[in-house]
């Protein structure tokens, strides 16, 4: 499994209008990427490592797949529509990475396991 980030950098002045980004931009995403996409998170910054600082980023998409090759297949032929789109919610230019799923420990309410009784 590969996540795809696509990351909007905290700038001065910078535009983003989370409304438009989760009710119309997202929505579209996984409409247009279809079954190579397993799975969608976005995180909005609250702060840096010092409550109340300024984020690094504004906002952050992840998008989970099988491969890169299966996101390039779906993605290649809506780019266009994808990207642009981009304008009518920030002005920020985003940032992609693909990266590998190294460890995914989502902890669920009532899941007994290793981590059961930590703090």
């Amino acid at each position: 499994m590969i996540t795809v980030s696509v990351t909007y950098p905290q700038r001065p002045g910078a535009h983003f209008d989370f409304d438009y980004y989760l009710r119309q931009h997202m929505p579209m995403v996984q409409q247009l990427l279809g079954h190579a996409l397993k799975g969608v998170r976005v995180d909005r910054g609250l702060s840096g490592a010092e409550a109340g600082s300024t984020p690094g980023f504004v906002a952050q998409a992840t998008l989970l797949c099988d491969s890169v090759q299966t996101f390039q297949q779906a993605f290649g032929p809506v780019a266009a529509r994808i990207m642009g789109d981009v304008p009518n919610y920030t002005d920020i230019q985003p940032l992609f990475q693909y990266s590998e799923v190294a460890l995914c420990d989502e902890r669920q309410p009532g899941v007994s396991g290793w981590y059961a009784n930590a703090q």
